[in-house]
């Protein structure tokens, strides 16, 4: 039988092992220590973000944002709608509504001019959000320029989670370093991992100082154990952080890697009738963390439910792309502005194995598999 090929897996180097034997060898094993620090400061070498806060997840990342920002009981947070929950969840964390703006077809990632519009209407009723979250979708970054305007004009701070694009370009910067704050994830998934993991980064120094006392259970500078905040556990540990540091020196191989898998479908399947990849705004480098496509039902023959399926019998993993949140039975009850877009993106939207570490002949079997199943409506 064939071995399964999964969609994204954690891809180590040699370099990591030395950093979490240091650790071991001065007992830095607790949430503090020296490779926090290097991680926090070497990340930000790579990104060009002026400061950073490593914690234990992207989620916990955004949570913190929202914190530090006093999002609070009926505040409204605008947010992209074709991304993962965890995006959205924090914002729910503090008691506030998320408001989902639709996708553009040229990124998959936050319309502007949608976001633009929703801002007016909410300036003209006094309902201004509390804050915009934009999400960079699959190692896409969104036009952030636009987006950055709007926010400008009227006031309201701009967090980037940018936990699907770490490597990836807009006009030669690090999508996360434009708005007020930036999130990224190391999710066993990710480009790079920690196993779990997340980074808070600003160009505030303060924001980024009150992150790190949040994250620590927000204890006060005291002899004793005392607290006049309520705080969290969500500082990233030292032995996690040694593994970043060691992913972080790869990064540009595992970008490279990935971008490779994705010229390899483009040559291979890009001359299937109905499939079309997500494409790459001409302003910046995607890292292709996935390679994403649409499929056209009625042009190849099958639609993207079958397509998954039949590649589950083969022992290969694919995956639709995210549900839209406003779609989502928990946000049910949440404004959405537009959704058409992120929607038809999920009913015709797939993601191809992607994993840096992914052989030529994973990738030939992938897709001959492909193939294959396009050939079956002639049988």
């Amino acid at each position: 039988m064939n071995k399964p090929i999964l969609l994204s897996t954690p891809h180590m180097s040699d370099r990591e092992l030395e950093f979490v034997k240091e650790a071991f060898a001065t007992n830095w094993i607790a949430p503090v220590g020296p490779h926090i620090d290097a991680f926090e400061q070497e990340f930000c070498q790579v990104t060009g973000a002026g400061y950073a806060a490593a914690v234990s997840s992207g989620t916990a990342a955004i949570h913190l944002a929202l914190r530090l920002l006093d999002v609070g009981i009926g505040d409204e947070v605008f947010c992209s709608t074709l991304t993962f929950a965890a995006t959205a969840n924090p914002i729910a964390y503090q008691g506030a509504k998320p408001v989902f703006i639709d996708s553009d077809r040229t990124t998959w990632n936050m319309n502007p001019d949608l976001l633009r519009e929703a801002l007016e209407k909410k300036a003209r009723i006094g309902k201004l959000p509390k804050a915009v979250i934009l999400v960079h979708l699959y190692g896409q970054s969104a036009d952030i320029e636009p987006i950055l305007a709007a926010c400008g004009e009227y006031d309201v701070p701009l967090i980037e989670d940018a936990a699907e694009a770490l490597g990836a370009t807009y006009k030669g910067r690090s999508p996360g370093t434009f708005g007020l704050m930036g999130i990224y994830s190391f999710n066993g998934n990710k480009i790079i991992t920690t196993s779990g993991g997340g980074m808070l980064v600003s160009d505030k120094p303060e924001l980024v100082a009150k992150a790190r006392f949040l994250a620590t259970q927000a204890r006060d500078t005291a002899p004793h154990y005392q607290h006049s905040e309520i705080g969290f556990n969500y500082r990233l540990s030292n032995v996690l952080a040694g593994i970043g540091r060691g992913q972080l020196q790869v990064l540009c191989d595992r970008v490279a890697s990935r971008r490779h898998n994705y010229e390899v479908y483009l040559k291979k399947l890009g001359d299937l009738p109905g499939v079309e990849f997500m494409p790459e705004a001409n302003f910046g480098t995607s890292t292709r963390w996935l390679t994403c496509l649409t499929i056209d039902s009625e042009a190849f023959g099958f639609d993207r439910e079958q397509i998954r399926l039949a590649f589950a019998q083969q022992q290969i993993e694919t995956r639709p792309v995210w549900k839209p949140l406003h779609m989502q039975p928990v946000f049910a009850e949440c404004e959405s502005i537009g959704g058409e877009v992120a929607a038809d993106l999920f009913a015709q939207g797939l993601c191809l194995p992607s994993g840096s570490n992914l052989t030529d002949d994973d990738l030939e079997r992938v897709i001959n598999a492909f193939r294959d199943i396009h050939s079956l409506q002639f049988k």
